[in-house]
């Protein structure tokens, strides 16, 4: 207590964005984040997999571990906004927006839940607003990262490592409601199997929702609702061109391979913890990582920036497709699940096939690599107008560093020398 009532009397006090503010409280708002969002992440894994397994509910373990990572989160942007420290205008703003859908996305997904019931589909529109929200929120939180992270001497490293978290923390909330597919297949498996992740009671609301009994096709109503073109294409039109930013925005030559490694590392680490538990597992997505590789070497390509899109949508569309099929093959699940019916798939898992990977709809390539020709070419259009293409990485901070407050003899906050007293209290913008 002591310490957090020197540290209140110290920084709480009124300002505007892009206030002077002290080096370690810079480093210590900013690395908070990344606790915020590692709440965020445990929560919404545990949460997709509590949903093949349980009704509904509002107060689950896994919702409440996501809002400890939302509580952070809110606290961290009302202390940005009240105080000004931390934070340079626009990036606040951004983290405001994004934050604010997201707090209202909770109760319209409450209300959408009590209207239409189980709705377990990641796709719905208030799931859509809830991980919109987030992505806005830690666009804000990049940027301002990336701006106003110390980024000399010893920081500099810290600044790049900082920088690969949070669009790891991006890419995995962007690529979340592929869950829907990845559990979604090996619910179907369980089921086939006799041996069911979901309880009894979730199957009988999910069949009554449909009016059908518990029977083969009202499982695949519940686990897998959603086209085999869409996650194809929304990994790679949509996921993939978050990549492209990141490896612009970290200038580090293998910031894509670093980033879809520390994604599929993460999604290997939990698997054992739900399969020897009570929980459902989902497929680990490891075709991604031949996807970021291949992206760092497209990026080496010595050709116009523009040009390096449309060439890199062909190799890494190619390269992705190729990656899943191998997956598919490799996991002895038959590369034709999307063509088939229910009762086929009951029929091939019967004779012996494996179903551990998602069903792919392989002729949506070509949507999937027209998409992330327009998709990569906009980011970089994106990144040329805002950062620059060819600008030092890490870049000079764009925050003024004030002088740093007093401390007592345990290492509390003991606020300012006189001197610095009324800087501390005057609002500055940059």
């Amino acid at each position: 207590m002591h310490r957090l009532s020197g540290f209140m009397r110290t920084y709480w006090t009124r300002g505007e964005p892009g206030r002077e503010t002290p080096r370690s409280l810079a480093v210590f708002m900013q690395r908070t984040w990344l606790v915020a969002l590692t709440f965020k992440l445990l929560g919404s894994s545990w949460d997709v997999s509590w949903h093949f397994k349980w009704l509904r509910d509002d107060l689950a373990a896994a919702h409440v571990l996501n809002t400890v990572g939302t509580g952070i989160a809110i606290g961290l942007v009302l202390a940005h906004t009240f105080t000004g420290y931390g934070a340079d205008r626009r990036s606040l703003r951004i983290m405001q927006v994004g934050t604010g859908v997201f707090v209202l996305a909770g109760p319209i997904d409450v209300i959408n839940h009590r209207v239409n019931g189980l709705d377990l589909t990641a796709w719905s529109p208030s799931h859509l607003l809830l991980y919109g929200g987030t992505a806005v929120m830690i666009a804000g939180v990049i940027r301002n990262w990336y701006h106003s992270y110390p980024c000399d001497g010893g920081y500099a490293r810290q600044w790049r490592l900082g920088l690969l978290a949070l669009w790891a923390f991006m890419f995995e909330n962007m690529f979340f409601p592929t869950g829907q597919q990845e559990y979604g297949i090996l619910e179907v498996a369980s089921w086939f199997r006799g041996q069911p992740y979901a309880e009894p009671e979730l199957l009988r609301f999910a069949a009554a929702q449909i009016g059908r009994p518990v029977d083969d096709v009202a499982i695949q109503s519940f686990a897998m609702p959603i086209a085999p073109w869409v996650y194809p294409v929304w990994a790679i039109a949509i996921c993939v061109p978050l990549l492209v930013l990141a490896r612009i925005m970290v200038g580090w030559r293998w910031t894509a391979s670093a980033v879809v490694g520390a994604y599929v590392a993460y999604r290997c680490l939990i698997w054992p913890l739900l399969t020897f538990t009570i929980f459902p597992p989902g497929v680990v997505p490891f075709w991604l990582l031949a996807v970021g590789v291949c992206l760092d070497a497209v990026v080496l390509l010595g050709v116009n920036t523009y040009l390096r899109a449309v060439v890199g949508a062909v190799a890494v569309t190619a390269v992705g497709y190729g990656a899943l099929w191998l997956q598919t093959v490799v996991s002895s699940t038959p590369t034709d699940l999307a063509a088939r019916s229910i009762s086929q798939l009951r029929e091939a898992f019967e004779a012996g096939n494996s179903l551990y990977m998602v069903p792919i709809a392989w002729t949506s390539v070509w949507l999937a690599g027209g998409g992330l020709m327009l998709t990569w070419a906009g980011v970089t259009l994106l990144a040329a107008r805002t950062i620059g293409l060819d600008t030092p990485r890490p870049p000079g901070p764009t925050m003024r560093y004030g002088p740093e407050p007093l401390r007592d003899a345990r290492g509390a906050l003991g606020g300012w020398a006189d001197a610095d007293r009324d800087a501390s209290t005057t609002s500055r913008s940059p």
